[in-house]
């Protein structure tokens, strides 16, 4: 059974930093591709940060600079450091895996933030 576990998120002012854990369970921890994404209302999930096996990171091009992707493979959790918040990144956040061997992804159940200004 595949589980992920979103935490960290919260209510911070414009400015502010928050980091987000992802906890795995049930996974080969750092084969497969994983990611943060988000979904505000009203707007389609969008692509915030992906991890690959190698380590090679990709971000959206507007959290570019200000946020980090970045996993413990020994606690199997990944991790989204965010700074320079912004009240546009309001929204709830979604860990991912994509195992491509399957073609699937997995989903966490999200974690609220919200961003005031």
């Amino acid at each position: 059974q595949v589980q992920l576990v979103e935490s960290g998120g919260g209510l911070v002012q414009a400015g502010g930093s928050l980091r987000l854990s992802c906890a795995a369970s049930g996974i080969t921890f750092g084969r497969d591709v994983m990611g943060w994404y988000r979904q505000a209302p009203g707007k389609q999930r969008e692509l915030v940060a992906t991890i690959n096996s190698a380590g090679m990171t990709n971000y959206g091009d507007s959290v570019k600079g200000r946020f980090t992707i970045s996993r413990d493979n020994a606690k199997k959790t990944l991790f989204l450091q965010m700074n320079s918040l912004k009240p546009e990144d309001t929204a709830v956040y979604y860990c991912n895996v994509y195992f491509q061997s399957r073609a699937i992804n997995v989903w966490g159940q999200g974690t609220q933030v919200t961003v005031s200004s």
